[in-house]
């Protein structure tokens, strides 16, 4: 599913990673857990291919994302779900045209979005709340309509950026169990982190990022090592 091999990142002299080698497989539910700045972004900017490598190479979804032309691109993000920790809603959308946007984009017909847009906003626990615009939402309703769009388009992999980073515990929690809950019908899913009581709970595998080196690789994993 994802293949980093010897990959570097430089951005104006600076290494945001450095030699990173780690192979993600399918139906994985990843925890990405380091210090701010420790490369965790990065990471996920080149599985979306918004960012390609300095040196080394990535395989997502079984293509290599140097070697994608631009055109190519659009194809390998449809099997990508991306939700980030600020939301990034179209506010003068409603719950239902943000998840709608993500289907039109892809060009949908508008019976598939008409049958697909309710059947993942009633995944997400939010039926009665497709024609409210995110300033009407909670901060929680808000993450499950970003949830609902990333799935929409039924990707293979779902990349988390933070997702719970604005939200009080309780909220964060029902982030997660929904995380887990698309990942337990198969689809893969990498969370970049700084929850820790969420990660040492759930002991998924955690990979963990020091200074843009991998310096950890766990199954059933904690955030950090026992001391």
């Amino acid at each position: 599913m994802i293949q980093f091999f010897n990959v570097t990142k430089t951005y104006n002299g600076v290494r945001a990673l450095l030699g990173v080698t780690l192979q993600v497989e399918k139906g994985e539910f990843v925890f990405l857990v380091g210090p701010s700045g420790a490369g965790k972004s990065t990471m996920l900017k080149m599985i979306f291919r918004e960012e390609v490598p300095t040196k080394g190479q990535i395989y997502v979804c079984g293509r290599s994302t140097i070697r994608m032309r631009h055109h190519e691109i659009p194809f390998l993000r449809r099997q990508i779900g991306m939700v980030f920790q600020d939301f990034r809603l179209l506010q003068e959308r409603t719950a239902y045209e943000n998840v709608a946007f993500a289907m039109q984009v892809i060009g949908a017909s508008p019976a598939e979005i008409k049958k697909r847009v309710p059947e993942v906003l009633e995944m997400m626990g939010l039926k009665g709340h497709a024609g409210m615009f995110p300033q009407q939402l909670s901060g929680g309703e808000q993450q499950r309509v970003a949830i609902a769009r990333a799935l929409v388009n039924k990707p293979t992999l779902l990349v988390a950026d933070e997702p719970t980073g604005n939200l009080d515990r309780d909220t964060a929690w029902e982030i997660i169990n929904c995380l887990q809950e698309i990942n337990n019908q198969g689809t893969t899913v990498v969370i970049a982190t700084h929850a820790r009581e969420i990660v040492d709970t759930l002991r998924q595998r955690v990979i963990a990022l020091e200074k843009g080196r991998l310096v950890r690789d766990e199954y059933e994993g904690a955030y950090a090592h026992a001391t």
